[in-house]
């Protein structure tokens, strides 16, 4: 009889896949409590995924200070990359009005995800978005959550607004001042920095050389960034500065996207004068406003010559790679002059950028003899010519749509010197 040999293959120890979790947090506050609560919440996610041993921790997705609103946060974009990249299989999260605030929105990305068989769990309701009754839950709670969220904002918008009927401002940040306890106080050392600016103004000077030469003192702005026009602007039409409040200047649109409109009439406003104590005199600040009028009538947008600007976009500094505006100077007298100056030049000097300007009927010499035209012509212009490009003082290079491009050498006195066509 003859013998049987069986192979016995070696038994293999399979271990089951472990599921790659993350989690998801969010405060709608950059409050030193908020940050806090996040933090805590940070902790005790890390914790609950590491210490289960059928999960394999993916990382804590965090947002500080966003709105429940999907385009508005970096980081949850950046989970929902990573789910569509195969790096996480489920999210833990602590509710529904902490993922999303809108219905809508909550069920296209809850859909989205469970598109490519990531689970999202809400742990406050119980609920898996791949369980088979989780999209009709999902979408009651969230409606409750959508409207918890109208009723938080109202409530929020009542206690506001019956501040502001008794003269009393919220919380907020003024360069100048401190909100301490309800109430501004001077901030000494930035409180001359606002004198400075009134100062300047009033004896000439405009809002971007002050900025400019605030940057050049190396001061900053309550955010740490560098002066622009506009901050200067601001701080020179801002009431506050004479000790008065004006309140609920601006207002948000709705409970869900907290979009900021300027009050322009559709709610009250309430004047507090003498609020508290002024930075600037009253002569001082309407002098101020009457220049900044004077100035508007006279620099104001108006028709000199073009119905629009023909090459507003299109003339590139070869020094610093910004875009040329149009500028005119001493406007409304006989020494009026219109040029095309570096926006970089303009707002922050030579120091950033050392191009210089180009008089507008100096560049309409130049276009015209390119064009081969007698008159400047805006369709004949924008049909052949697709950039201008400033690579030094007294040179310009057209660059047509045709594929050529055109250099042209010019000086303020004698204007156009030489023409070369360069190879493209």
């Amino acid at each position: 009889m003859g013998r049987i040999i069986r192979k016995l293959e070696q038994s293999r120890c399979i271990f089951p896949k472990r599921k790659r979790v993350a989690a998801y947090t969010r405060v709608s506050s950059g409050k030193e409590a908020m940050l806090h609560s996040l933090s805590a919440q940070v902790s005790y996610y890390s914790e609950i995924i590491q210490n289960n041993p059928q999960w394999e921790y993916v990382g804590v997705y965090t947002d500080e200070a966003m709105t429940g609103t999907k385009d508005s946060r970096a980081e949850f974009q950046r989970m929902v990359a990573d789910c569509k990249a195969g790096k996480i299989d489920m999210i833990i999260t602590k509710s529904i009005s902490r993922f999303a605030r809108n219905t809508v929105t909550m069920l296209e990305i809850v859909r989205e995800l469970k598109a490519i068989g990531v689970d999202v769990f809400f742990e406050k309701e119980n609920i898996h978005s791949m369980s088979g009754d989780g999209e009709l839950m999902l979408t009651i709670l969230s409606s409750f959550a959508q409207e918890e969220s109208l009723s938080v904002s109202e409530n929020c918008k009542w206690r506001i607004r019956d501040k502001f009927k008794q003269g009393i401002p919220v919380n907020f940040k003024i360069f100048g001042y401190k909100f301490e306890n309800g109430i501004l106080k001077v901030n000494p050392e930035e409180a001359e920095i606002v004198k400075k600016i009134f100062n300047d103004y009033a004896a000439g000077k405009g809002f971007n050389l002050i900025a400019k030469e605030l940057n050049e003192m190396g001061v900053r702005t309550l955010n740490g960034k560098e002066w622009r026009k506009g901050g200067v602007e601001r701080i020179l039409k801002n009431e506050k500065y004479l000790g008065d409040m004006l309140l609920q200047k601006v207002y948000s649109s709705d409970h869900l996207t907290k979009r900021k409109c300027v009050n322009n009439g559709e709610l009250p406003r309430y004047l507090v004068k003498d609020d508290h104590e002024p930075i600037i005199d009253r002569s001082t600040f309407d002098k101020v406003q009457n220049i900044m009028k004077l100035r508007s009538s006279i620099y104001g947008c108006k028709d000199r010559g073009f119905k629009t600007y023909p090459f507003s976009g299109k003339i590139k500094c070869g020094t610093c790679g910004k875009n040329f505006r149009r500028k005119t100077n001493n406007a409304g007298t006989k020494y009026e002059k219109t040029v095309w100056i570096c926006t970089t030049y303009d707002t922050k000097g030579k120091k950033f950028c050392n191009a210089k300007q180009i008089p507008e009927h100096i560049l309409i010499e130049l276009i015209n003899s390119i064009l081969e035209i007698s008159d400047f012509d805006q369709s004949v212009f924008e049909k052949k010519i697709r950039e201008i490009y400033v690579p030094e003082q007294g040179s310009v290079v057209f660059k047509l749509n045709n594929g050529q491009a055109i250099k042209k050498l010019w000086s303020y006195d004698t204007g156009l010197i030489k023409t070369e066509r360069l190879v493209s």
